[in-house]
């Protein structure tokens, strides 16, 4: 039995699954958003969100742990830099899998692995659901108040024709 184990070995030797999971971390670095299998992008959030949760605070020693799993300059200086200011105030989290569907070839499950705080397209569409809720709570009629204003439209209709 597997209990208690999170790593998926992905049908790979250990030395192939590490280069696999170093080079999907350092392109999900480098482009914020990937397309892969799904069982990669949920075996690369076990592997990767540790390795942002270290470059929430800059230090050498830090810079190093990260080293040792990535092996690729530019994406430490991007994590360290431009992700670890947008994550600094989020406790965890930090990516997110979207499925996309069967891919035609061989029917593997595609998904899309993003971090959270550089996608365009799920935070605009927020604000404006957002902006619509208030508008609809301030539209919504209970049906004593429809019969109220009905009252009021006769009286003000007979005070017309009073005229």
């Amino acid at each position: 039995m597997r209990h208690g184990v999170k790593l998926n070995k992905l049908s790979r030797t250990a030395s192939h699954r590490k280069a696999l999971m170093s080079n999907l971390a350092c392109e999900l670095i480098s482009h914020k958003r990937i397309n892969t299998t799904l069982a990669k992008a949920k075996a690369l959030r076990v592997y990767v969100e540790p390795l942002l949760t270290r470059g929430k605070t800059d230090s050498t020693h830090n810079r190093r742990i990260v080293f040792s799993y990535l092996q690729d300059k530019e994406a430490i200086k991007e994590l360290f830099s431009t992700i670890s200011e947008k994550i600094a105030t989020r406790p965890g989290g930090y990516t997110r899998i979207i499925k996309l569907g069967k891919r035609h070839g061989d029917n593997a499950e595609v998904a899309m692995i993003e971090l959270v705080d550089f996608n365009e397209i799920y935070g605009v569409s927020t604000e404006k659901t957002a902006a619509k809720k208030t508008r609809r709570a301030g539209g919504a009629k209970k049906k004593g108040d429809e019969a109220t204003e009905t009252k009021a439209a006769d009286t003000t209709t007979e005070e017309k024709s009073a005229e």
